[in-house]
Parts: structure tokens; sequence; C-alpha cells
């Protein structure tokens, strides 16, 4: 009798797990953490091997030649309608190095419960609840795939994908290419039978974005929390970065929260060395967010995510919305190349407000690059952690006023809502502006700190 599989993977759950190869040719300064293990002892320290092939695994409970197999024996069980979708799904199971690189192809009604969420700049979102789950490890005793799965996952339309679109394979194709442990996970592709749009199915993330995580609050967040919390976006913007890519449209809106954030919509992620021009329509975006120099048509680099990281990063720690009670036209556009920035809270610690306007620097230079930033962030988590360092004393006196602050504004907020101007938009949407002035700073500090209701 033939002796039965078993299971001989590790039960380490490290960072490696997570990680995929990525072509060092796109970018110089790849952290050796975010490449694949190629070395064979340490993938078996580390995953253990194989209990069918005997081979070192190539993530946590997962063998890309033993599953590789299985995938392709499954093809004939399986299809979309459409040769271009089967492929590429075919490729991802083809090539998965673990789970999150694994698409599938979901058939529509295998969704429950489909509810309309929103529509965002390029299609609409739905939540849906998906009973059977995402395959998650091959269960070596049981011979069948092991599938876990979430409450609820969020279904993606693409606008006009009816026709399926490079611009929707190449969102998809990011979140392959990026190593997802601080982003949106996509596990696979549907159909609306209705529509006939093709639908992303993405991870859902119950605390909506990081304006809902905020708003939904009803404790004080204090600054130690919000550090640790920036720490991992920016783990997340520097995956991006070091995949090789920009993400194009970092703001708020896109970063998604359940305990933890997530960086979300890699719809115009592309390479960051990529040479671009700025069509004659314009350009794509959230007003408040992009970098002086974009606006003006020039290169999207990855400096231009680190000045959104820095708008992002004040509206966190401040809870103000930038410029939410002004038009988002051509005005504040020309104010933004003069050095118009959103207020700085004065009870943000002086650390922190330095970081933020470093990020936002009129001069791209200036800026810290996102290994920098992630560097500096990991430094004061681990000082606010520890005890010590300038860093912990200035949240703990700041921590003082906020949460006296966040109890006033918690009150209040029962009986008010924020008022915003109905020409302030947090959509990605096109824009195109002329003869924008050159990027400066302001020269008074002053103007950075002033209400943007005096913007007139």
């Amino acid at each position: 009798m033939e002796e039965k599989p078993k299971n001989l993977w590790k039960g380490v759950v490290g960072d490696y797990q997570l990680h995929v190869t990525i072509s060092t040719s796109e970018s110089e300064d790849v952290d050796e953490s975010v490449v694949y293990m190629e070395d064979l002892e340490k993938r078996k320290q580390v995953y253990g091997i194989c209990g069918e092939c005997k081979e070192p695994g190539t993530g946590w409970r997962w063998c890309q030649p033993c599953n590789a197999k299985r995938f392709k024996d499954n093809f004939k069980n399986w299809t979309s309608g459409n040769k271009i979708i089967d492929e590429f799904i075919q490729q991802s199971q083809l090539n998965a190095v673990h789970f999150k690189k694994c698409l599938e192809w979901i058939p529509f009604e295998k969704f429950q419960n489909i509810a309309y969420i929103a529509e965002g700049g390029f299609g609409k979102i739905y939540s849906a609840e998906w009973p059977e789950g995402y395959i998650y490890y091959w269960d070596i005793e049981n011979q069948k795939w092991h599938r876990d799965y979430w409450d609820k996952y969020v279904l993606k339309s693409l606008k006009n994908s009816s026709n399926i679109s490079s611009d929707f394979l190449n969102e998809i194709k990011s979140y392959l290419q990026i190593y997802l442990y601080d982003i949106i996970q996509c596990y696979g592709i549907t159909q609306d039978p209705n529509t006939r749009e093709y639908m992303m199915v993405l991870e859902y993330c119950n605390n909506g974005n990081l304006r809902n995580y905020l708003n939904k609050s009803e404790d004080y967040i204090d600054y130690t929390e919000k550090i640790y919390k920036l720490k991992l976006i920016a783990r997340g913007l520097l995956d991006i970065h070091n995949a090789g890519k920009v993400h194009k449209d970092f703001h708020s809106g896109n970063i998604l929260f359940t305990g933890e954030p997530y960086i979300s919509d890699l719809g115009m992620c592309q390479p960051a060395n990529k040479e671009q021009t700025v069509k004659e329509e314009g350009i794509y975006g959230v007003l408040p967010f992009m970098a002086p120099e974009v606006l003006r048509g020039h290169q999207y680099t990855k400096a231009a995510d680190i000045y959104s990281f820095g708008i992002m990063m004040n509206e966190f720690l401040s809870e103000e919305i930038p410029f939410n009670d002004i038009p988002h036209d051509e005005f504040l556009a020309i104010k933004i190349c003069k050095g118009l920035r959103p207020k700085i809270s004065e009870d943000i610690p002086k650390l922190l407000a330095d970081l933020i306007m470093k990020c936002w620097d009129a001069k791209i230079k200036n800026r810290p690059t996102t290994k920098e930033l992630l560097e500096i962030l990991t430094k004061w988590v681990n000082e606010t952690d520890d005890r010590k360092g300038i860093i912990y004393f200035q949240t703990k006196e700041c921590d003082k006023i906020g949460e006296k602050k966040f109890k006033n504004r918690l009150n209040e907020s029962k009986s008010k809502s924020i008022q915003t101007h109905p020409q302030a938009i947090y959509t990605s949407r096109l824009l195109n502006f002329k003869n924008l002035p050159k990027p400066v700073n302001s020269t008074d500090l002053s103007a950075i700190q002033i209400n943007s209701g005096n913007l007139t």
C-alpha cells in the first residue's frame, strides 16, 4: 500500500512567508528582505519541506512546482469565457510561490448578499459574501485545497471593462508584482452577468478608509498608535517603490483599515522609470494630495508619492480633512504651487510636524526617500515603546492636549456634522491646469498654519 504523504511543513509564521521574487533591474535599492529566497537551505529552515516532492517550500505551506502541476491539471475544468482572462489567471497560478499570488476565476453565482458601497473615480465598489473562500494551501493529508474565508469581500468593477481592457489587467498585475503585507490582497476575477463588466475580488476592510476609521473611533487614538500605523503605511509604500513602481493616486481614501492599515487601489500604479507625457486632457488625482510638480504636468516620481504621504500623515495626526472648506479648483492649485499647505495642528509633536513638512517640501530633493521615511518612523515606534527619546516625551505631552480635544469634539459631533464645500472633491478625477507657477515653499511658516478658510 502506497504511503500517504505527510505534512512536513514548519509552523513558522515569519516575514519571509509572504515575499516574492521581484526584478532587481527595476530598482537599485531593493531591500533584501523582499526578495524571494533562492537559498534552498534557508527556505527549508523557514518553511520546511513539501511532503510530496520533499523539496523546500516556496512559501508557507506552499510548494510552487507541486501546486503548479495541480493547477495545470485543473485548467480544463474552468473557463471565464475569455481567453485573455483565462491565460492571465493561469499564469498567476503556475507562477505563484505562495497563496497571496494565486488568482482564481470565481463564478459570480458563488457570491451572496451583494451590496453597493460606492462609486470611485474609475468604477463601482460592492461588498459580498463568498462562503467557499480563497485557496490558502494544499491539504496534503486530505489531498484537497484548504480554503479560508472572511466575512465579506469587495467586488470592484472598472468602467467599460466588459471589453477587457489593459487598465483592468494592469491593476491586477500590480497586486501580483508587489510584496503584499501592507497592501490589499486580490483573490481573483469574476464577471457581473447583467452588466458583463469584469470585477476584481479584493480584501474587505470593515473600518473603511482613513477618514471613516477616524470618524468611527469612539476612543482617543494616541500618537504611539498613530506612529505605528504610519510605519505600516510607509512600509507598504516602500514595497511598492521597491518593486520599481509608483502608486500615483496615494490619498487617505486609498488607505483602508481593519485593525491595521492597508494601501489599496493600484489602478494607476506603474513603473517608476517609465517615461510618460501628460496628455492634452490632463492628469488624474485628488487635488489636495497631488505634488505641485505633478499639478504642473511633470513626471510622476516616488517623491510625488512621498508628498502625498505627507498630506495623508497630517490628516491622520490632526484629524482634519485637507482643504475641505474651499473649492478644489485652479486657484487652489496655484496656491499649492506657491507654498500653501493644510494647517498643521498645534498639538502635533514637533518631530512629527517637521517630518510632515519635509515630505511636502516643494523641492523634490528635500523630501525623504521612502526607505528613510520608514527608518525614521520605525525608530520612533521603538522609542515610544521603550519610553525613551525625545519623541516619547513629545507625544506624551501632546496626548494630554489631544485627548481633551477629542472628548470635546466627540460631544460636539453628536449634534453637528462637518461641513464640506460642494466643490471639495476627494475622488480621483481629471485635472487640467495650464501655466501654474513654479513650486516654492512658503517663506512665512504661518502661511502653512493658516486655516484654509482664509483662502480667497
